[in-house]
């Protein structure tokens, strides 16, 4: 499976990641308000030199569990605004995942659902997925609203099913199918 990078959108460039974001990285990573919603707490140096280099790899996104996460960068600037995830859930069932993080001071332009529909356009239209999902703490009411603006519906709320920083917390499942997005197109 092939897909083709950089992106370009209006004011976005989605890239891969290069060894000169790693302060980008870090400042994301380690940034309380940012972590507030995700699997892992803030990150230490050492761990975002770890997650760099897993960015900087180039990933065939032909075997399960394998991810695409490509830097968001602001293309007036050159400003790195946050990252957009793209995992293979089962290329068998062709199903993945989409994520997003992005710098709090960038919240609220759109730049996440303008990075986010050109991951859902490479999943279903380069990658050929059949479905995609999105799973996300069902607190973070700003990533549910921008998962029905690009048209996921959701499919779950599961009550208490994950233990995360010492407290169970409930996670919402969002999902689009190819023709769900062939018909948005």
């Amino acid at each position: 499976m092939t897909y083709a990078l950089p992106i370009e959108t209006d004011r976005l460039t989605l890239r891969r990641y290069v060894e000169t974001d790693y302060d980008d990285l870090l400042k994301l990573q380690s940034d309380p308000d940012v972590a507030r919603y995700l699997l892992h707490d803030v990150r230490s140096p050492e761990q975002v030199k770890q997650a760099l280099t897993g960015r900087l790899a180039d990933v065939p996104m032909d075997t399960d569990g394998h991810a695409l996460t490509v830097a968001v960068i602001l293309r007036d600037t050159g400003q790195h605004l946050g990252e957009v995830s793209l995992f293979m859930n089962n290329t068998e069932q062709r199903t993945g995942e989409l994520g997003y993080v992005f710098h709090t001071e960038s919240h609220g332009h759109g730049y996440a659902a303008e990075s986010t529909v050109e991951l859902l356009r490479l999943g279903f239209e380069e990658l050929g997925l059949h479905r995609i999902i999105a799973r996300l703490d069902a607190r973070n009411d700003s990533s549910a609203n921008l998962l029905r603006r690009l048209g996921l519906r959701q499919e779950a709320h599961f009550v208490k099913n994950e233990f995360l920083k010492n407290e169970w917390t409930d996670e919402l499942v969002f999902a689009m199918l190819f023709e769900e997005w062939d018909k948005r197109s």
